[in-house]
């Protein structure tokens, strides 16, 4: 590269960064009103006397300092903009060994979970915007406080934060908020970065096989014995949970672990999902150590191809530079062998028709087409031209013979898997991470249509619209066998999207989604037009008693009718009048004009009263209850027993009721739902009998930890539910918007929604557990590895 050529691409990744800044800067604004809106909702809830002070303390304690966590957030980020090296020391900085506070160790945690997050999400466009800028720099990887970094930005926000005063505790109670408010913004921004470059020229198409590095000779440059001298951190991309205590770690070619990024620790670590994750990372280690026992980490060998990758699943080698001999260079993928897999691909793909519209048995019929497959395998280890490549054909099959040899994949779609074998085959010797990461794109896609699958019987399957979307998957992945691991993930997208589709097309299930949501939009404007109420009465002298019945009752009677006739209906609008006009009749009425107008208005709104009230499923005894409160309130008012408000007060309440959408900021997904069969069916009118009913328990705590495990549960996969003492095989099919109401449907038609916090509960008490401890591919990894520990020699002979 030319230093004119250096000057313009480091000028060009300096524009990239400020560009990204800027995106991600006017953010922090809008968060900070997002806080102060959620903690407005919090400290109008109703709760104990010690949790409404606390709730009123964190709102009195924001308020005071959000200007200043802004401004020192805006001004903290401008800076690591200008501190941000453009670019990164290829060689590792000296290792410090100090004590970290207690103090230190609970910030790190929280400013973690949200860079963690923001790695699950952005992980693809992040790895792209990594390479990218490498590229344009020389470089092998991002400085540690490099602006891009997800952990630059959450750690700057939680250290200001603190700064001015805000408690570790009340960052806690907003997170969730914090995430809603960060995440698609900095996701978005990653991808901006990406276009951008991409239309300056730098990589429009990103060939992970140049990025792929052999290891260096084990006495050479890197060190030692491939330990984890010149080997570069790695960056979270892979999440054990958003609260996982230790990212993945890169393995040198005799085992041992390479350098990596601590991170705090978390209560997590022993949660079931963090425990399977970790038993999934220890069945992809041990198969990695396994090989390199047997084929060696020699100068210039083919071991490096099992390496462990690293957090943002892309592989790297002690001491290993781009573009360097030896020890740094790419390792090839010989065309012969690339035409031999497409060979044995299309041949295999020709047979499997056959087998396919065989009369045979099917058990007969797939093990014709394991035997195929082997026979295919063999005769491609004979080709290969590496030992690494003989291994990694060896491992695939046995892989797949796993996968074939499950029965509870039917028939028809196993057939398909089958023919994902040879594509898995390319991308595994092109892309040596598919042995290092659960998150590789063709492993996620395997593992989610296995897991949707397995739930189902034959008879479902066959010839249903859900094989038909597998048959398309396996025929796209066939048409652009040099694209890599990027088709494997257009396609898991497109998954994904369909199940979402697929799952919830029946009318029963419709319906359920319908009222659900609508339960949750119902609740999420009750609490707004809660909180308006409670800003527009604020100054107001208003008698107790009106004030509950509006903010606990009439509130929920506007959402509904917001629902059912729209915000602006005419019914809606008439009682958002009813409001203001019963604030105007209870206060006092000193003159004669007014006590007529009062007689006068009465028996309609009275009326209007009850029509409302009726929305709500309050009638006859409660309903007059009401009435009777309120008609003492105003009997009082008629006698000017209460305080007079002024005329244009009410006026200028009525406005504010008119258009009260214009003012409501959306809550998020926190709020409390009271949930059960009767208000489904008071809400919509809609029959509950089919719907099973799980709401929150009321007082109820529930571990963060489990609240994460419920919000990645997986559209598609398969549960068992023990709910009242009977056990039922559950498909998880939907998810509400705020991720408060979860549908779970069952073979016998029943459907079951479950609250968020219920939900946690059931999967920490075991009441719903995964149908698979493990996900497919992992399942298959374990058995190809206990095969290879009972014939090491098969591996490559």
């Amino acid at each position: 590269m030319s230093t004119a050529r250096s000057a313009s691409s480091l000028q060009l990744a300096r524009e990239t960064r400020e560009r990204f800044v800027s995106a991600t800067e006017g953010a922090i604004l809008p968060l900070a009103r997002a806080i102060k809106d959620r903690l407005t909702t919090m400290a109008s809830e109703a709760g104990t006397a010690r949790s409404m002070q606390e709730n009123r303390d964190d709102f009195v304690a924001f308020q005071g300092q959000a200007t200043q966590w802004v401004t020192l957030s805006q001004t903290g980020w401008r800076k690591a903009l200008a501190a941000s090296s453009g670019g990164a020391s290829s060689m590792p900085s000296a290792l410090r060994l100090e004590l970290i506070g207690d103090e230190v160790v609970e910030s790190n945690i929280l400013s973690s979970r949200l860079a963690q997050l923001i790695h699950d999400k952005a992980s693809f466009e992040l790895s792209d915007l990594r390479l990218r800028i490498q590229h344009l720099e020389g470089t092998t990887e991002l400085d540690a406080k490099d602006v891009l970094k997800p952990e630059t930005l959450a750690k700057l926000l939680v250290e200001q934060w603190l700064a001015v005063g805000l408690s570790r505790g009340l960052w806690t109670r907003v997170q969730d908020t914090v995430q809603q408010g960060l995440v698609d913004v900095i996701v978005k921004a990653y991808e901006n970065a990406n276009a951008y470059l991409i239309a300056n020229g730098v990589m429009p198409e990103i060939d992970l096989k140049s990025f792929v590095r052999r290891t260096g000779n084990a006495g050479g440059a890197g060190g030692g014995n491939g330990g984890s001298s010149g080997a570069a951190p790695v960056d979270g991309a892979v999440s054990a949970g958003p609260q996982n205590n230790m990212q993945r770690t890169g393995f040198g070619f005799d085992g041992q672990p390479q350098q990596s990024v601590p991170t705090a620790p978390s209560t997590m670590s022993s949660s079931p999902l963090a425990i399977a994750r970790q038993r999934a990372q220890t069945a992809l280690l041990s198969l990695k150590r396994f090989v390199t026992a047997r084929i060696g980490g020699d100068a210039g060998g083919s071991a490096g191809v099992f390496q462990t990758a690293g957090a943002d699943g892309r592989t790297t080698s002690p001491g290993s530079q781009p573009g360097q001999g030896g020890g740094g260079a790419p390792r090839a993928f010989s065309r012969t062998f690339a035409g031999a897999i497409a060979e044995a691909e299309a041949a295999y793909r020709m047979a499997a028709t056959q087998y396919m519209e065989g009369a045979g048995e099917q058990a007969t019929l797939m093990q014709q087409t394991a035997v195929d497959l082997r026979r295919r395998s063999a005769e491609l280890k004979k080709r290969a031209p590496t030992t690494a490549d003989k291994a990694t054909v060896e491992i695939v099959a046995l892989m797949f013979q796993a996968i074939l040899a499950e029965e509870r994949i039917p028939f028809s779609a196993r057939v398909w898997f089958a023919r994902l074998q040879m594509p898995v085959l390319r991308v595994a010797i092109a892309e040596p991470e598919f042995f290092g990461t659960l998150q590789h794109p063709a492993r996620m896609l395997i593992d989610r249509m296995g897991s949707c699958v397995m739930g189902f019987d034959a008879a479902a399957i066959t010839g249903s619209a859900l094989e038909g979307e597998i048959r398309r998957v396996v025929q796209v992945i066939e048409q652009y066998p040099e694209t890599g691991q990027r088709v494997f993930k257009l396609v898991f997208d497109e998954f994904v999207a369909f199940l979402n589709r697929y799952l919830t097309q029946s009318d029963t299930t419709q319906r359920v989604m319908s009222v659900a949501q609508q339960v949750e939009q119902k609740e999420t404007m009750a609490i707004q037009y809660t909180i308006e109420l409670r800003k527009m009465l604020n100054d107001m002298p208003v008698r107790d008693e009106i004030r509950e019945f509006l903010f606990k009752i009439w509130a929920e009677v506007l959402a509904i009718a917001a629902l059912r006739y729209g915000a602006q209906g005419e019914q809606t609008v008439m009682l958002k009048r009813v409001a203001s006009d019963l604030v105007w009749a209870a206060s006092a009425k000193p003159n004669r004009t007014d006590r007529a107008r009062v007689i006068q208005d009465l028996p309609q709104l009275l009326q209007r009263l009850r029509q409302g009230m009726a929305l709500l499923g309050i009638v006859d005894e409660p309903q007059e209850a009401q009435i009777k409160i309120i008609g003492a309130t105003l009997s009082d008012a008629f006698l000017s027993k209460t305080e007079a408000i002024p005329q244009a007060k009410i006026e200028a309440m009525a406005e504010r009721l008119a258009h009260l959408e214009d003012f409501v900021s959306d809550v998020g997904g926190t709020a409390d739902l009271p949930l059960d069969a009767q208000s489904i069916e008071l809400l919509l009118g809609v029959d509950a009998a089919s719907i099973e009913v799980i709401p929150d328990t009321a007082g109820s705590k529930v571990p963060e930890d489990m609240v994460a495990w419920a919000n990645e549960l997986q559209v598609g996969n398969w549960f068992m539910l023990d709910h009242n003492d009977r056990v039922s095989q559950v498909q998880f099919v939907w998810r509400s918007d705020r991720k408060q109401l979860h549908l779970f449907a069952s073979g016998d038609g029943r459907s079951f929604l479950i609250q968020a916090g219920r939900l946690a509960t059931y999967l920490q008490a075991g009441l719903l557990v995964p149908a698979e401890e493990e996900t497919l591919t992992v399942r298959a990894t374990r058995e190809a590895l206990a095969k290879l520990d009972a014939n090491p020699e098969r591996l490559l002979n």
